[in-house]
């Protein structure tokens, strides 16, 4: 019987169970042919344990007339194509939160559901239940329209995210079971079975039912991996799924489809508030800090004018932008306050000393460097979240705290820190331990979320990374890694391979362009002059390229380049080749075609001997240093030519008074180089 005050369309029956009964409700329809005489059909709809049963039963009598049903099954027929004699019954079950989803877009013409949703509310679902489903999509809903009207506390979107997520891991697993037990139809004959067991085919309602799965497999084949970021891939795959970075499956079986797109779609919509949210609570930078990040990727980044658009903070403001846009703020729970302030004595630990050339600008062009060789040559996709992590901590504190003066200098004065680490890469020692002791603090502590076999990793690699910049190293570093890529084999050590790379963007300034090298010149040269003066104080005796009298600039940056730059950017440049070639998966031919934007990107190359496909890195540090050497060599030879007039003004004068008098022709001498030897600092000044 029908409930008061509720009408009944002819033809349906609606019956109602007691509570006690396992089935809530029962509905019942009949489905009438429209020819004359048809014998109505009977559809029943249930409601059991969460999930909504559809029961056809289908008549012998009549034949088929009502074709244009389409939910109308057809009467099962023997194999000459005769009627049977027996009706066959169809029973569909499928998941409840398909019908929500249908109610609630229903009753979207009547407002949006999201809109009565309370975020505070403690007593949520749980996550394998049918209702999980609809109550974290409004949730999401009501978090975008609080976000877009105005502020959510962090505790409620971290709770609610957080639902969300678990929700979505749980419908991951559970679409990697058997297909059998989810969207199942199964045939019940009413009459005899057939040959060895054998059900009847699928009913018309079981294979629309099929078709309807897959239209929404389709519906999501829109949503490609490879169209979205790769930090927001990596991101996705660290956040939505179990295993990923830590053990691979017991089987190799990709996961299905439609569970990754489910993952993008979600997590594109949870990246894009947690993106809102640290626009908010994180660093905010000036919109001219952000105009200048926006060219980050480029080789020839100018980190100077950064330096003046950030009031000389551009490692705070470099570092910051770098770690969001590899995820890791999000990856490992960075808190913001402690970010900000680890940043900030970080910067502070590099301006310690006043150094000319040490300091926060140095640390932010090797920071920006090593961002180049992770994202432009495909070096990121060699390495999980915590050796990229470990990469930008090792470029970020790779000279904390230097003091201005080399490993030599400490030697041989005898300095407390030479003393402490025994005359053994003093410097290097000296970052890697300070810059620790300030992660020690809790209130500089940005690993506090890292678990303790993460950490180890991390330790352990950044401390290799910065002993390897110290320069005493080089050539024997040089000579392994020579080594390791002549073998045919195809690993190669990551440890040595990124400490490398780091060593290389520290004495990289060489291979920018030449307004940014001969500034860095300067500026290295001008501490060099610093700490001959106090060699000289000290009565320690010059270091190379320290006394302000005899240093022939050109010369020494042309064998800089030469012996050290050249060489060691051609190494790194075949390890990146082969980094590249070991990221291409083995059944792709080529990788992505030359971009159209700044140089740099992987570009394809023809197949080598025997079948192995070879991809080459784009070099654009080959080019400025080209350039760069054929300058110093103009201004040697000019140089030379005064040199040379020095030396007949002074051969002429010592002849004219026939005395061995050296000391006029000496000060001559060396106001001349002044102005043309070693004259960088002056010609910075006037604009040459």
């Amino acid at each position: 019987m029908a409930s008061p005050g509720r009408k009944v369309a002819p033809g349906k029956e609606t019956l109602h169970k007691s509570n006690s009964d396992p089935v809530r409700r029962i509905h019942r329809q009949y489905v009438k042919g429209r020819g004359s005489g048809s014998t109505p059909v009977s559809r029943c709809f249930l409601n059991l344990d969460g999930y909504s049963y559809v029961i056809v039963a289908s008549p012998p009598e009549k034949k088929k007339d009502s074709s244009d049903d389409p939910s109308v099954p057809p009467p099962p027929t023997s194999k000459n194509g005769q009627l049977s004699k027996q009706g066959s019954l169809t029973i569909l079950r499928r998941s409840s939160s398909r019908t929500l989803s249908g109610r609630g877009a229903r009753h979207s013409s009547d407002g949006d559901p999201a809109d009565n949703v309370d975020l505070l509310q403690d007593a949520l679902p749980a996550v394998d239940t049918p209702e999980s489903c609809e109550k974290a999509a409004l949730r999401l809903r009501a978090l975008l329209r609080h976000l877009q009207e105005g502020e959510v506390a962090v505790g409620v979107l971290q709770k609610n995210l957080q639902f969300a997520a678990d929700v979505l891991d749980t419908l991951y697993v559970e679409e990697t079971k058997s297909e059998a037990t989810k969207d199942r139809a199964i045939t019940i004959s009413l009459g005899p079975p057939t040959k060895k067991g054998r059900r009847p085919p699928l009913s018309a309602v079981a294979l629309a039912s099929r078709r309807h799965v897959g239209d929404e497999e389709d519906e999501l084949s829109e949503v490609e991996p490879d169209a979205v970021p790769q930090e927001v891939r990596e991101w996705l795959a660290s956040t939505f799924t179990r295993q990923l970075n830590t053990s691979r499956r017991k089987t190799d079986e990709k996961p299905r489809f439609r569970s990754v797109a489910n993952a993008i779609r979600a997590g594109i919509f949870v990246e894009r508030i947690y993106r809102r949210l640290s626009s908010a609570t994180f660093l905010q930078l000036p919109p001219e800090v952000t105009r200048i990040l926006k060219s980050v990727d480029e080789w020839n980044f100018d980190v100077w004018k950064l330096q003046e658009a950030s009031a000389n903070t551009p490692l705070r403001c470099l570092a910051y932008e770098l770690l969001n846009r590899y995820g890791l703020l999000h990856k490992f729970k960075m808190p913001p306050a402690t970010l900000e302030t680890f940043l900030t004595q970080v910067e502070s630990g590099y301006c310690k000393y006043k150094n000319p050339y040490h300091n926060n600008v140095h640390a932010a062009d090797v920071l920006q460097t090593m961002h180049y060789m992770l994202s432009q040559t495909g070096l990121m996709n060699w390495l999980n979240d915590v050796e990229i992590l470990a990469t930008l901590m090792a470029a970020l504190v790779h000279d904390y705290e230097h003091t201005g003066t080399t490993n030599n200098f400490h030697v041989m004065s005898g300095s407390e820190t030479a003393i402490l680490y025994n005359d053994r890469a003093v410097l290097e020692n000296h970052h890697i331990c300070a810059a620790f002791r300030l992660l020690r603090a809790e209130e500089h502590n940005v690993l506090v979320n890292l678990s303790r076999e993460e950490y180890r990793e991390f330790r352990t690699l950044v401390i290799e990374m910065v002993l390897a910049t110290d320069m005493s190293s080089h050539f024997q570093q040089i000579k392994a890694m020579k080594t390791m890529l002549a073998l045919q084999d195809t690993s190669l050590d990551k440890a040595k391979s990124l400490s490398l790379v780091l060593h290389c963007c520290d004495i990289s300034h060489p291979s920018k362009n030449w307004a940014l090298h001969e500034r860095w010149t300067t500026q290295l040269l001008e501490e060099f002059f610093r700490q001959g003066d106090k060699e000289r104080e000290l009565g320690l005796p010059y270091s190379p390229l320290c006394d302000r009298n005899n240093t022939l600039v050109a010369e020494s940056q042309i064998g800089f380049i030469d012996f050290i730059v050249d060489p060691s950017l051609g190494v790194c440049g075949d390890l990146l080749d082969k980094v590249a070639a070991l990221s291409v998966p083995p059944s792709t031919p080529t990788i992505a075609e030359e971009p159209h934007n700044e140089p740099g990107g992987p570009i394809k190359r023809p197949v080598r001997p025997g079948g192995v496909v070879g991809v080459e890195v784009r070099r654009p540090w080959q080019d400025c240093l080209a350039a760069n050497k054929a300058r110093w060599k103009e201004r040697a030879m000019k140089d030379a030519e005064i040199r040379a007039e020095m030396a007949l003004r002074n051969e002429k004068v010592n002849g004219e008074s026939g005395e061995g008098e050296e000391d006029a022709p000496e000060d001559t001498i060396e106001e001349e180089e002044g102005e043309g030897g070693k004259g960088e600092a002056s010609n910075e000044e006037n604009g040459e």
